[in-house]
């Protein structure tokens, strides 16, 4: 359903309840003007990325992914704002799976934009990780100093901090197998 006929819906429920209320029906406009609520909450937050994300959280990525899947044309079922947001929980399906091919939706959520610094992180840190498979350390350390600065609440301090020793660990085992091919 595209976004702008939430809002229409919305309005119509909103102008039937004060109607009620005219009326008399005071229970009856009250929950009109709750529903009304709630559908004009879903303008601002897609219920199918609301859900997504729920099953994310529980750990259940079969399910984010179906719910993921039920967007169809995010373009126009999401808010501008959301497109960043869609991206990365694409990228963190996708990164449960095959985790090399999650970096071109990380990589587009950013250049979509997050207002959430914490999510900007959490994807920069993903995409240090994807460098440091890779073999890439200048590109991980630039994605981790990034994602030090981007995490300004420390969620994900601990998570910084066990890739840069990871990275750490890169260096004596490149430099270890130098070693033993001469």
């Amino acid at each position: 359903m595209p976004n702008f006929l939430r809002l229409v819906i919305a309005f119509l429920i909103f102008a039937g309840s004060i109607a009620l209320f005219f009326f008399g029906h005071w229970a009856w406009g009250i929950l009109g003007i709750l529903l009304a609520l709630v559908v004009a909450v879903t303008f601002f937050f897609n219920e199918k990325m609301l859900i997504a994300q729920w099953f994310l959280r529980k750990e259940n990525m079969d399910k984010s992914e179906l719910w993921l899947g039920k967007i169809k044309n995010y373009e126009k079922e999401l808010l501008q704002a959301q497109h960043g947001y869609y991206h990365l929980l694409l990228g963190l399906i996708e990164s449960r799976k095959a985790p090399m091919q999650s970096e071109k939706y990380f990589k587009r959520a950013l250049a979509l934009g997050m207002t959430m610094d914490h999510n900007v992180a959490l994807a920069k840190l993903s995409l240090a990780g994807i460098a440091m498979a890779k073999r890439n350390k200048r590109e991980a350390t630039m994605y981790l100093q990034e994602a030090k600065k981007a995490d300004k609440n420390k969620l994900l301090a601990e998570q910084i901090k066990m890739m840069q020793g990871q990275l750490v660990q890169l260096d004596k085992t490149v430099v270890q197998s130098r070693g033993f091919r001469r």
